[in-house]
Formats: C-alpha cells, structure tokens, sequence
C-alpha cells in the first residue's frame, strides 16, 4: 500500500471538516455582533433575544469545530515530517501565533461574554462580542498566511536543507495573500448569512408567532449572504491573475477543472438567491413567499459545498508540490506505514462524522426550539437550554 495517497485523503478530510466549522464560526460571530451593537445603541429588547439564539448556536459550533483544528495540528508532527523538517522554522511562525495569541485570546473573550450576560455592563459585554470577533478574524488571518506560503513561498531561503525566514513582514505582502484571504472572509459571512436566512425560513414554514423575530433576522442574514456572495465572486475572479503569476500551470491542471466549474457555478447560484431575496424583503413579501423560504433552506448548504470545491482547486492546483517550487509532496510524508496512516484516517474519519452528527443534532434541536419568551430572565448564561 502507497501511503501517500492515504496520508493525503486523511489530511484532505480533517481540513474539509474543520473548515466547514470554521465557515460557520466566522460568519455566525459577525451577525452576532452586528446584532448585540444594534441592541446595545437601540435597546430593543427583540436585538436582544436574537443576540441570545444566534449566539447560542455559534457556540456550539465553535465548541465542536475546535476538536478538528486540534486533529488538524497534530497531523503536521505524525504524518508530514518532511514537511516541519524542511519548512518549520517558517509554516510554524504564523501557526504558533494563530494558536497561542488568536486562538487563545478569542476562547478567554468568549468565556467572558457567555458568563457575562446579565452581569457585566452593556459596553463591555459588547466589546467582549466584538473582541471574539476581531480575535476570529485574527485566526483566519495567520492560518491564511501559512496557506499561502504553502503557495508562494516569500520572505525566505533555503539554508543547510531547510528554509528560513529572511523577512515575516513579506508573509503578509505575499500576492497569494491578499485575494484568498478576502475571497475566504467572504465566504465565512456568505455562510453565516445563509444559516440565519434558513433557519429563519423554516420557521416561517411552520408558521411562527416569532413574525418580527425572524423577519429582523431574516433582513440580517440576507445584508450579509449579499454582501459576502459580492466579495466571494469578485475576489474569486481575482485570484486567477495571482496565480498565472506565481503558479502558471495550476489553472490548466485537469484535476482542478471539475472542482472550479462547480464552485463558480455555485459562486452565482448564491448571489442570485441573495438578490431575490433583497428583492423580497424590500417589497416586504417575506412572510407571504413561501416558495422562498423553500429556496433559502435549500440553499443553506450551498457555501459549504462551494468552499470545499474551493479548497479542492486551491490545494489541488498545487500538487506535487507542497510548498510550492521547493518541497515535494511525496518527499514530505513521514516514514510510517501505510496501515498505521490507513488506521488513524478511519478513526479520524469516524470521530469527524460524530462531531458532524452532534453538531447538527444539537444545532437543529437548538434552531427548531426558537428564541426564549420574551419574558426570560436576562442573567441566563447564553448555553442555557441546550
């Protein structure tokens, strides 16, 4: 058995998984934010109780996605030793700040805003809120920094064997950088803004009592799934003159065709369905089309699929390389059989698929309960009732 092939599946399958909580995490935090700030400057006690469900269901995804990020980190040491040996001194640099300062950072600020509501006075808690955001994006930020090294790799020499790093400021100027990173951000408020649209969908199905909740909501997640399909496709499109620059041949690879076609093609799908339902919203329809919440539920797992067709193309593309023009692909592997590689991709694989069940189980039961009365206690902590 080659192990490369089962090393290279098993890595693919803890990204994908990650990433997708990732999507979520980042697009969901932002709403929330947007909405603890509306509540804050209007006092409205409906921004509140948003605050309070929209919340609920970020943290628990949040919790659940940090499991994959820890597998994720792991698989560098076990699996890809070549790749720590030859590129570590400077794929380590931005990975150890996402982990000890973003990551770290953002859990504190979280803590402190869940167990804050009620207790702490409203300016602070939203700069808690605010705060987790910021620290989210910081993480995507340096996690997007070691990728695109992986693509073009700046700011070093190889020395003895091994590359080191001549100039950290050139990791942020990097052109690899400066598109995907947008077109990432983009596809995280996309996400969030699509969950918000069909959750609040589903319960104008089942006919709610909750109108003005969900339309608020609703409003939301259509703002941010419009403008974040914007971004998506226009930084989308951008990318490709980066990488005809520092990666000539990617475009042209077959494998990256399929994946390309279908995440452009899903790039629009999205956008259109936020342009109907602006439209819809505008004329003030919402609770009457019933046809469009059947389109906004349906189109809820539309940017996971994207981003992973995204993901494909980006990694694929760059293949045989792994750091792009200066470390092979199959030179990185680790000495390690193939059945002990083959072993850990299941139990991966199973572990993942029984985070996806949790999440979805316990996010679905939290979504189909609806908002608190209006008349809850607002000292309850924001996991109450899960």
């Amino acid at each position: 058995m080659n192990a490369l092939p089962v090393a290279r599946l098993q890595f693919a399958t803890t990204t994908s998984f990650h990433f997708l909580f990732v999507l979520l995490t980042l697009g969901l935090v932002t709403l929330v934010a947007v909405m603890q700030t509306r509540w804050t400057l209007g006092g409205k006690p409906e921004l509140l109780r948003m605050t309070r469900f929209w919340g609920r269901l970020y943290v628990i995804n949040y919790a659940l996605g940090i499991v994959t990020g820890i597998v994720m980190e792991f698989q560098f040491g076990l699996t890809w030793t070549g790749l720590s040996t030859f590129a570590g001194d400077v794929f380590g640099a931005p990975l150890a700040i996402e982990a000890l300062v973003a990551f770290f950072l953002e859990s504190t600020f979280l803590g402190l805003w869940i167990f804050g509501f009620g207790r702490l006075p409203r300016w602070l808690h939203l700069t808690l809120i605010w705060l987790v955001t910021l620290t989210a994006y910081a993480s995507a930020l340096f996690i997007m920094l070691a990728n695109s090294f992986l693509q073009n790799p700046v700011g070093s020499h190889v020395e003895h064997g091994t590359l080191r790093l001549d100039d950290f400021g050139a990791l942020f100027a990097n052109p690899a950088l400066a598109a995907s990173l947008p077109h990432v951000l983009g596809a995280a408020l996309v996400t969030g803004g699509f969950f918000v649209v069909g959750v609040s969908a589903w319960h104008f199905l089942k006919r709610t009592t909750e109108v003005e909740f969900f339309r608020r909501s609703m409003r939301i997640g259509v703002i941010a799934a419009l403008a974040g399909s914007i971004f998506v496709v226009n930084q989308g499109f951008a990318q490709f003159g980066e990488l005809k620059m520092y990666q000539p041949d990617k475009l042209g690879m077959g494998a990256v065709g399929a994946p390309l076609g279908a995440m452009i093609g899903l790039g629009f799908l999205m956008f259109l369905c936020a342009i109907i339902g602006t439209v819809l919203l505008v004329r003030n329809w919402v609770t009457r089309a019933r046809f469009l919440h059947y389109l906004m539920i349906a189109a809820i797992p539309l940017p996971f699929i994207a981003a992973i067709m995204g993901w494909l193309v980006r990694e694929l593309g760059r293949q045989p390389w792994l750091v792009w023009g200066k470390l092979r692909t199959a030179d990185a592997i680790a000495d390690v059989p193939a059945g002990q590689i083959l072993f850990s991709f299941i139990a991966f694989s199973l572990l993942f698929a029984a985070l996806a069940v949790a999440d979805w189980v316990l996010m679905a039961r939290v979504a189909k309960r609806g908002p608190e009365p209006a008349e809850a206690p607002a000292e309850l902590p924001v996991l109450s009732g899960v």
